[in-house]
């Protein structure tokens, strides 16, 4: 008789057959132009929201979901509550504006009513809306036209309750990223589970998969808010789980105790010009009870822009110093790095300290210098740093994780890690482990909160009316270009361009500079040097003012097309002014508000809302997501992509304590935490 192997036989075969429902976990990694419809070009704009594979953008959660509203009759319509309406088409036309505008106009038509329907900038769509055809409608009554968000031709899937709502740009908006991910829902049954499943059991939670559909396609609020639950605590856990690892991996590092303050930051405390506030008093504090003990300070110092971080800072360098060794403060760009030696090296030269600064363009006399000042330059080969005792990380969220971790590389100096990016402290104690915060929340007493207005471009020349008023005043003036998506050297050109207009039209009668990142660092550092010693009357520049320049003098700031720039980004650059006792001013310039994005719309209404960074550091966490806050795709962490942290507080403490059960774990979550930590240096987060 014929031996029987395989399933029900007696013999284990070579190989058993792959089950028709078997994860694909290749497919999560195919590229977007897979999906129908994708070409070349909506795949270059697709890669500027971040999505580049079919995983990226099944992890891509909706920021809202359609609320439930029942059909109104068109003659019902009333105020500019949402509603939907549906009907039937009677007539189209197309109209271009002044402003590279399209204007989209269709009667639509029901058995109580007609109303005109606008679509702006979707000039393609009069095709497909010719006389007779059904529509379903979602939008707002404006001004006695009903303005479309979301429209259906064929079944109600974008116009639906709880239809969701993604975070979308101008080139790609939310019903085209809606037909995407419908479009690639059919793999999220290929992301598998990597929780054990007694875990899994025991929390009542749903499969992953399960959660991606009802996530994408929710049935009600509390479904999808469920489902996001689900994915939430798998990335916390992820998370907890590898910095439990570290914690438990990494040996007992030691740095010098440098007791208590000594007579060099006595003399640095009275040549300041101004007291100390009592948050920077706080700080201070906080900070020399760390360098008494031998363990390696970690201390995360935020506070929002012009709030005197770098005195603290500075004194925390000078403790190193005192004690016969050597500071380093370590600057994402050149531009910032050069801005932070201009502001210590003077009160370093009154103090007998020799300061030296260090970038890729600048070499400057590192032998013998107690305090360096620099970029990433301070960390390549070459450079010794053996007596490195403080070293300071400024706009930690730009570095590269690797970058911070080579900077203690084979040494234990206490770091202080420094931003002006307020960071919320939940977001910043999940992200950065066991690093303690420190918050300097108040400006200096006599600086008044900045006052910002936002204008729509056919009213800039009533912005730079105000401008020049201030400049016959005696003040200064800085003009931020236009965001470009191009190359550094295309922003130069473009930045070029703006300023010689400037110089033609409206500031004639002023002494104008330009400051961009093409030009050499010695350029850029006799450029500001004529702005702060007045010289010049206005500053033209590009972002690159974004962090460090401080002119007292410098009383308003115009940001044309403020609408293309991220609300942290308008904040740090509306931060350039109010950093003496004058009134100062910002003047948003924005594109006609037809044209913006309502995620725009709510960052430049956020602005003029509130000057408090960490008011505004939550909203920002409301509209872009918790992740991208700290720019940790530099820091090699993978962003929170379903987590909301101000809500899931209890969630995060919760995948606390499953870490601990879960550290020597060995299965499919393992390759799940180093795929979340890829690239990661321990010693940074540890």
């Amino acid at each position: 008789m014929a031996e029987l192997s395989g399933f029900a036989g007696t013999d284990r075969p070579a190989s058993w057959p792959p089950t028709r429902g078997r994860p694909r976990f290749g497919s999560l990694s195919w590229a977007l132009d897979t999906l129908p419809g994708v070409g070349p070009s909506l795949r270059a704009k697709l890669a500027k929201l971040g999505l580049r594979s079919v995983r990226d953008l099944l992890e891509h959660r909706p920021r809202d979901y359609q609320q439930a509203v029942g059909e109104t009759p068109i003659s019902q319509l009333f105020g500019e509550e949402e509603a939907v309406i549906a009907g039937e088409v009677r007539r189209v036309s197309v109209r271009p504006t002044r402003r590279r505008l399209t204007v989209l106009k269709a009667a639509v038509r029901d058995e109580t009513g007609e109303v005109s329907a606008v679509w702006f900038n979707q000039p393609w769509l009069a095709d497909k809306l010719q006389p007779g055809t059904r529509l379903r409608l979602r939008g707002q009554l404006r001004r006695n036209e009903f303005h479309v968000r979301s429209y259906d031709l064929d079944g109600a899937a974008a116009t639906a309750d709880f239809a969701p709502v993604y975070p979308a740009s101008e080139e790609v908006n939310s019903p085209r990223l809606r037909t995407l991910v419908e479009a690639a829902l059919p793999h999220a049954r290929d992301f598998g589970d990597s929780l054990p499943a007694a875990l899994r059991a025991r929390e009542g939670l749903p499969l992953r998969f399960d959660a991606l559909v009802a996530l994408h396609r929710p049935r009600g609020a509390e479904e999808a808010e469920t489902a996001r639950r689900r994915l939430a605590l798998d990335e916390l856990l992820l998370l907890q789980v590898g910095l439990a690892r570290i914690r438990e991996g990494s040996e007992e590092a030691t740095a010098p105790a440098l007791g208590q303050p000594g007579e060099l930051v006595g003399s640095y405390r009275e040549a300041l010009p101004f007291e100390l506030t009592v948050d920077q008093e706080r700080a201070i504090a906080e900070i020399d009870a760390d360098l008494a003990r031998a363990k390696p300070m970690q201390r995360l110092l935020q506070g929002d822009v012009g709030s005197g971080k770098t005195v603290v800072a500075l004194y925390a360098l000078l403790r190193a110093v005192e004690a016969g060794k050597t500071g380093a403060l370590m600057a994402p760009t050149e531009t910032l790095a050069e801005q932070h030696f201009l502001t210590v090296e003077p009160i370093c030269a009154q103090l007998g300290v020799r300061a030296a600064l260090l970038t890729g363009s600048v070499k400057g006399e590192v032998e013998g210098a107690q305090l360096l000042v620099g970029t990433h330059a301070l960390i390549q080969e070459g450079v010794e740093l053996s007596d490195l005792a403080v070293a300071v990380v400024d706009e930690q969220h730009r570095f590269g994780v690797e970058q911070r971790g080579a900077l203690a590389a084979g040494r234990s100096p206490h770091v202080l890690h420094m931003t002006a990016t307020p960071i919320p402290r939940t977001l910043a104690l999940t992200v950065y482990g066991d690093l303690s915060v420190t918050e300097i929340a108040k400006p200096p007493a006599n600086r008044k909160p900045i006052v910002t207005s936002w204008v729509t471009e056919e009213r800039s020349t009533e912005a730079y009316r105000r401008l020049r008023r201030h400049l016959d005043e005696g003040r200064q003036a800085y003009v931020v270009c236009p965001l470009i998506e191009e190359s550094e050297t295309s922003q130069a050109r473009a930045a070029e361009a703006e300023a010689e207009r400037l110089r033609h039209g409206e500031l004639r009668d002023y002494r104008v500079g330009l400051l961009h990142g093409r030009l050499r660092p010695a350029e850029r550092r006799e450029l500001m040097a004529r702005f702060k010693a007045r010289e010049l009357d206005v500053l033209v520049a590009t972002t690159v003012i974004e962090v460090g320049v401080d002119v007292p003098n410098a009383t308003i700031m115009i940001v044309q097309e403020a609408d293309r720039f991220g609300l942290a980004q308008l904040h740090q650059l509306r931060g350039r002014v109010g950093r003496g006792a004058e009134q100062s001013y910002c003047l948003l310039v924005s594109r006609v508000r037809e044209e913006l994005t309502d995620t725009a719309v709510a960052r430049l209404e956020a602005l003029v809302a509130t000057t408090d960074g960490f008011e505004l550091a939550e909203k920002d966490l409301e509209l872009r997501g918790e992740g991208q806050l700290l720019g940790t795709r530099q820091a090699g962490l993978s962003e929170f992509r379903f987590t909301r942290l101000r809500a899931d507080r209890q969630l995060l403490e919760r995948a606390r304590e499953l870490a601990e059960e879960l550290v020597a774990y060995e299965g499919p979550l393992n390759d799940e935490v180093d795929r979340f930590f890829a690239g990661a240096e321990v010693e940074s987060l540890a």
